[in-house]
């Protein structure tokens, strides 16, 4: 369940408080008083056998005496009596529960919940909490917490694990007149969540941003899927607690040892466009900025200052952090030379001088308001005795003059600033005590902006050579885990990768030193030899690694010398032999890494970064969720230290970064084909000007029932849709789910279409299509919406294919039901294709259990009416738009087409 039922938590018409009070001091009287006191104006019923009244109003004994089923509970009573309330209240037809309860841990404590969960499921009764401070939504009045004072109404909503976390946030946000659309304490989360909450806010429409403070984060893939939706349409700002938490899990490989769970969340965010902060105080700094100020329209940043050393410093943390400060354009400098004294700085910031009286300000805000090439303004002043520091506020708000340009303001000092903030505060504009706060805000509308972005840019098409050799993958892996091993050799790794397309060296095995120097005898140029040791991961530390061999006699001899050392070095160690092969020159390229671990929360993770024997000490990484494209593979590698090396420097050229992207590419498609990885290492991935090849590498696997797709946080191509399409004609195309490299081709189809066409899709005219529309159209959320085109053959891989059709559906949240858009291009019209491609979206919206599929269809369209006819779509008028079919196919109620 996702957003079930949601709307009788926060928009009921009738509240139970279930243990209500009227002893002084006990929560359920403090939940019963802000009940009464917050201004709901729907029916609040108290529940309590010990009383007839509490505060005035009449007390029952229980639900059977209420006159009305209540739409939401607020349970405050022992933890042992909850259970039974909640099958109560799901048979009486309650839709909603806050448990404020606490006392549910233990083993007790865990039967409890389940028994909450098993008698709330059934009834779709969804239930906050236990053991949370409450929930409030202002703008009803619904105040069903103890919280300590009542929120303004306002745009932003807080989710928030921890009860005091969520009274702080509060009490910060009244001394500075912030409002809530919504406050929820998420407590320990039995049912309702953050993936729940994130998909219910991101349609609420008087929210305009979201904070979070997470002490956890369940149900991966349906957070990740909410996130990314949330974040597209409003900023999502999140803290997340725990950020250093030890962990003794051993795990084999370097790149387990480097994903810590706090590196893996940052990948998290960053892949579903969330903003994160550290830092309590961060959190509230992006809550003022989004309450008042809103995402930022750039990142150039012109600052106003009537002392130096305030503008430099935050000039210091807006680079620092990044940022750019706007250019002043001479015409803007001009101008500013007739208001300000012959001494003002003549560039961003812009030092107004100590003496700024308020007209000084107001002038200069006035032409920099007007500036075009700045997005938006950072005003300063530090107080002295020659001018009003409250004055210097009122005129940068007059010099405004009502213009939609983004602005911050830092008065520093306290005493004297205060009622400064106030007025900034009355007229929506964000005030901070120091600099670097005020450009750290800026910074984090920046970050949305720039995730924004991020969510919406084309990846381009992988190469045409890019086909996987599955089966001979299967086949090396499926072995050793027969054999009973845990860890591939390291020719077995190489060639695993090598049925990826990954560019690996070949190595030749021998079982004793004097095989190793006949094989030896057969090569040329410098060799490197290895140990081959099923128990033996890391080589390197034991002395299981010799370069640059020269000769048959160098190569036996450093084998006898090497299994001697090994042997005394790891006594039980299996020695299965050697593997010799070419020494490749690693001064002509930089060390990597490229692995993949799996998270046991987020599931498969993919790691990059400066790779060699010093992987651990020099600790340069970066993660990045599977699937990935060449283009989140380049922002990868852009993550970390070693890409200022890989961009060339001195007399060292440039490394392949298309090759290193592609690898990384591959190695994220080998693990999420096969559940049965469990580590993935190339270490080193050696990368020059011309390639990027494998050095050596180790795979660790395990037999598993999950299915590759089950185990991925965000659920990736499914390229099991992929159909061989034959029409009438015989024309042979290719009918598969869209991805995100398909925006060309979507954007060409686009030119084949009629106006009219048009407008029967869109319902609108669509002059041009722009890149964030079709953005929207060709990056979807698979486990929230499936699109099928059909294409030209050459579509598999590479190259820009022809699309004639496209189908979709969009499921809501809960996916319960979808709604259905096709178009077919004016050229391919009176082929089948169109009934084709409705057949195929049907059968999809049956697979994975959609009780209906609906869609709006003109009247005019009779060919898309007879089609649907045809399916079993019935059909009636929508009139709330004449001239439009509502039509629903009942999935439930047949099996056919």
């Amino acid at each position: 369940m996702t957003i079930r039922n949601l709307d009788k938590l926060f928009r009921p018409r009738s509240v139970a408080v279930i243990g209500a009070s009227d002893t002084q001091g006990a929560l359920g009287r403090v939940v019963a008083r802000n009940m009464l006191q917050d201004g709901f104006h729907g029916e609040i019923s108290f529940i309590n056998p010990k009383y007839k009244s509490v505060l005035g109003r009449p007390c029952v004994a229980d639900l059977k005496q209420l006159s009305r089923v209540p739409d939401l509970a607020v349970i405050a009573t022992p933890a042992a009596t909850v259970p039974g309330l909640i099958e109560e209240l799901a048979e009486f037809g309650t839709r909603a529960a806050i448990i404020i309860s606490a006392g549910f841990g233990g083993a007790d404590g865990a039967a409890m919940k389940q028994r909450m969960r098993l008698a709330a499921k059934p009834h779709l009764l969804r239930m906050i909490g236990p053991n949370c401070l409450g929930v409030l939504a202002p703008g009803i009045g619904l105040n069903a917490s103890f919280a300590h004072i009542k929120p303004k109404p306002g745009s932003i909503a807080l989710l928030a694990q921890s009860g005091a976390i969520l009274t702080s946030a509060l009490d910060w946000a009244a001394a500075r007149g912030i409002g809530f659309s919504h406050l929820v304490s998420m407590g320990e989360m039995l049912d309702i969540d953050f993936g729940d909450m994130l998909d219910y806010l991101a349609g609420d429409a008087a929210t305009k941003g979201i904070l979070i403070y997470a002490e956890a984060i369940t149900n991966a893939r349906k957070f990740a899927s909410a996130a990314r939706r949330a974040a597209r349409l409003k900023p999502v700002v999140i803290i997340k607690s725990g950020r250093h938490e030890e962990t003794a899990k051993a795990v084999a490989s370097h790149t387990g040892a480097l994903a810590g769970a706090d590196a893996v969340y940052d990948a998290v965010f960053r892949r579903v466009g969330l903003v994160r902060v550290d830092e309590l105080g961060e959190l509230f700094e992006a809550m003022e900025t989004l309450a008042l100020m809103g995402p930022a329209s750039g990142e150039r940043l012109t600052i106003v200052t009537n002392g130096g050393g305030a503008g430099i410093l935050a000039a210091d943390a807006l680079v620092g952090q990044g940022g750019h400060l706007s250019p002043l354009d001479p015409a803007v400098i001009e101008r500013l030379d007739t208001i300000l004294p012959k001494g003002w700085s003549r560039q961003n910031p812009v030092d107004i001088i100590g003496d700024a009286n308020p007209e000084r300000y107001r002038a200069t805000i006035d032409i920099l308001a007007g500036d075009d090439k700045s997005d938006a303004l950072l005003v300063l002043n530090s107080p002295t005795a020659l001018t009003s520091s409250d004055e210097a506020a009122e005129a940068v708000i007059a010099g405004l003059g009502g213009r939609k340009k983004a602005v911050l303001a830092s008065w520093i000092g306290d005493q004297t600033s205060r009622p400064a903030r106030a007025k900034f505060a009355a007229n929506g504009i964000p005030s901070y005590l120091t600099p670097e706060q005020a450009v750290r805000a800026f910074r984090y509308m920046v970050t949305y902006r720039q995730n924004q972005i991020k969510l919406m840019e084309t990846p381009p098409s992988l190469p045409a050579n890019f086909a996987p050799d599955r089966a001979t993958a299967r086949g090396i892996i499926d072995a050793a885990i027969k054999a009973g091993r845990d860890f591939l050799t390291s020719p077995e790794s190489l060639a695993v990768l090598r049925a990826y397309g990954v560019d690996a060296v070949t190595d030749v095995t021998v079982t004793t030193p004097a095989e190793a120097r006949r094989a030896a005898e057969t090569m040329s140029g410098a060799l490197v030899l290895k140990i081959l040791s099923p128990d033996i991961t890391h080589k390197s530390d034991i002395g299981g690694v010799i370069l640059g061999l020269i000769g048959a006699d160098a190569v036996e001899k450093a084998a006898t010398a090497m299994l001697a050392r090994v042997q005394t070095a790891r006594p039980n160690a299996r020695i299965d032999g050697f593997t010799l092969s070419p020494m490749i020159d690693r001064q002509a390229g930089q060390e990597l890494i490229v692995g993949a671990v799996v998270d046991g929360q987020f599931g498969p993770v993919i790691l990059f970064g400066q790779g060699g024997t010093a992987v651990e000490v020099t600790a340069d990484r970066a993660l990045a969720l599977p699937p990935l494209n060449l283009k989140l593979a380049r922002d990868l590698i852009a993550e970390t230290r070693v890409h200022k090396l890989l961009l060339g420097y001195r007399d060292q050229k440039p490394a392949d970064l298309d090759a290193i992207a592609l690898n990384i590419v591959r190695v994220a498609q080998l693990i999420m084909d096969f559940a049965e990885i469990t580590e993935l290492d190339i270490n080193p991935l050696l990368a020059g000007p011309e390639r990027a090849v494998a050095l050596d590498a180790r795979i660790r696997v395990r037999q598993t029932d999950a299915t590759p797709v089950t185990r991925l946080a965000i659920k990736p191509y499914p390229r099991e849709l992929e159909e061989l399409i034959t029409l009438h004609d015989g024309t042979q195309l290719m009918l598969r789910p869209i991805r995100p490299e398909d925006e060309p081709a979507m954007i060409e189809a686009f030119r084949h279409l009629s106006s009219d066409s048009v407008e029967m899709r869109f319902f609108r005219p669509v002059a041009s299509p722009t890149h964030q529309m079709v953005a929207g159209l060709t990056q979807i959320d698979y486990d929230r919406e499936m699109a099928l085109v059909l294409t030209t053959l050459e579509t598999a891989y590479g190259g820009m294919p022809d699309i004639y059709a496209d189908v979709r559906l969009l499921m809501d949240p809960d996916r319960v039901t979808a709604e259905f858009a096709i178009i077919v291009r004016d050229d391919m019209v009176g082929r089948g294709i169109g009934r084709l491609m409705m057949e195929r979206i049907v059968a999809y919206g049956r697979s994975i259990g959609l009780s209906s599929i609906t869609g709006s269809v003109r009247a005019e369209n009779a060919q898309m009416l007879s089609i649907c006819a045809h399916l079993g779509f019935t059909r009636h008028f929508d009139h709330d738009s004449p001239g439009i079919f509502h039509v629903v196919k009942n999935l439930a109620d047949s099996e056919g087409a």
